[in-house]
């Protein structure tokens, strides 16, 4: 086995979340973004023994799973799916697999699996999107979208997207004939030269109110702003329009950052409704992206809470506050702590919208928090971002000697660390799920149920 050797073979699957693996006689080939029964060309890009690590360079065969006759137009260039061409009945079957066989290796002792539950919705179900502008080939036209798989510069103009509602498709494709059509160039990630850098776009599931939100750097002439903004405001959207709005950001850095808002059009804010609650959201701040899917997400971890009536709920990493409020109908009281201050802000908003007294919003990092807060816990819910729970803050935690500990992981590989500290805490995984929150992609949440003892 050599780096740069290529080869052909049949791939199979080995982990969660998308890993898969073709098995030669001088060792196995591994590879990201797996679709199991594919057959492929493949070259070898790193190789340790006799394991390497493998890039597909173009699928021979397509896999026995993959039966889907009207998969989005984009599929297999956008790196934002990989499931488009199998059923969703097989979607959601293999990441059931995946989930179990992940836990059973990292649990460390027998537990009630409940499954994965499937999305409401398997097309148009993201409630968010944050399309990036670029090109599709080195000095290209413009190109306004997702990044092709497998790349950190090119850009696929993603205007028919199946994950989304068609409204969202109007903006980019209104948003990108615009700047087209007047000559701004994008922002370039090492010259630090041009303007345009995202389109964020996010939409209301149940109430359809919409909120879009150009990003560029400084220097975008006004007259520029104020056409695209009349272009938006034209479109014929299913839903309702809430807000136009532009911000700055400035940073080298490739991610949408915050350093000035404005309001063109409407607000700065939509709402969504779950769970019987309303929500106000704004541009920045955290809500689940499959509204369907959260509810049940949502039912799933209050069913896991129990009876928390007279009790003190401990809701660690709580964005806008939705879990505390679905369980403040019932417990005593609810504290959330969320690092954004913006998130804090509105959690607090929508507790005084719902008529919510018993919930206390706290900003701040959690690891610095838990040394303040006077209240005592009975239940706590754990909803950390992707890579889990801060390593100084979970022994923290672990302290209160609560009876239970629910933990919701979306992205469950990073369970492994923190199940490990929770059994040296006393914890011990009894119950687990999954929720499949990202249909037509590798993800899929999970809900865990550790009690002490």
């Amino acid at each position: 086995m050599k780096k740069g050797e290529t080869g052909t073979g049949v791939i199979g699957m080995t982990g969660f979340p998308d890993r898969g693996y073709i098995e030669r006689e001088d060792g196995k080939v591994l590879f990201k973004h797996a679709v199991p029964g594919r057959e492929v060309e493949y070259r070898i890009t790193k190789r340790r023994g006799d394991r390497g690590e493998g890039m597909v360079l173009s699928v021979l065969k397509p896999s026995p799973l993959e039966t889907e006759k009207d998969p989005c137009p984009h599929a297999g260039d956008c790196g934002g799916c990989l499931y488009q061409t199998l059923p969703y009945k097989e979607e959601a079957a293999l990441k059931e697999r995946q989930l179990k066989e992940l836990l059973d290796e990292i649990a460390g002792g027998s537990y009630t699996w409940e499954g994965v539950t499937e999305s409401p919705l398997s097309s148009g179900y993201r409630a968010k999107m944050e399309f990036s502008f670029g090109d599709t080939v080195k000095d290209g036209p413009l190109a306004l979208g997702m990044h092709r798989r497998g790349s950190h510069y090119d850009i696929v103009t993603a205007d028919r997207c199946r994950l989304v509602h068609p409204d969202f498709n109007l903006i980019l494709r209104a948003t990108l004939d615009y700047f087209t059509e007047q000559g701004v160039p994008y922002f370039h990630k090492f010259s630090h030269e041009g303007l345009l850098r995202h389109l964020l776009v996010r939409r209301g599931a149940h109430t359809g109110e919409i909120l879009t939100d150009l990003v560029h750097a400084s220097g975008l002439d006004r007259a520029l702003l104020e056409g695209w903004r009349d272009r938006i405001a034209a479109l014929p959207f299913e839903g309702t329009l809430a807000g136009i709005l532009h911000t700055v950001n400035d940073s080298p850095a490739d991610a949408v950052i915050d350093q000035g808002t404005e309001v063109l059009y409407g607000r700065d804010w939509f709402t969504e409704t779950l769970s019987g609650l309303s929500f106000k959201i704004t541009p920045f701040s955290f809500f689940q992206n499959n509204s369907g899917g959260a509810e049940i997400l949502y039912g799933k971890v209050a069913e896991y809470v129990g009876d928390t009536k007279g009790k003190t709920v401990f809701d660690l990493y709580s964005g806008t506050g939705t879990i505390a409020q679905i369980v403040a109908k019932t417990a005593e009281r609810t504290v959330g702590v969320e690092i954004v201050p913006e998130a804090v802000k509105a959690a607090g908003e929508n507790a005084a919208r719902n008529g919510i007294t018993n919930c206390r919003f706290i900003a701040g990092d959690v690891l610095k928090v838990l040394d303040s807060l006077t209240e005592t816990p009975d239940v706590i819910i754990l909803d950390p971002p992707r890579e889990g729970v801060h390593p100084k803050a979970l022994p923290k935690l672990l302290k209160y000697g609560v009876p239970r500990i629910i933990y919701v992981s979306c992205k469950p590989t990073s369970l492994k660390t923190d199940i490990a500290v929770m059994r040296e805490g006393g914890y011990s995984l009894t119950k687990a799920c999954g929720v499949d929150m990202f249909p037509r992609t590798p993800g899929v949440e999970a809900v865990c149920l550790f009690e002490r003892g």
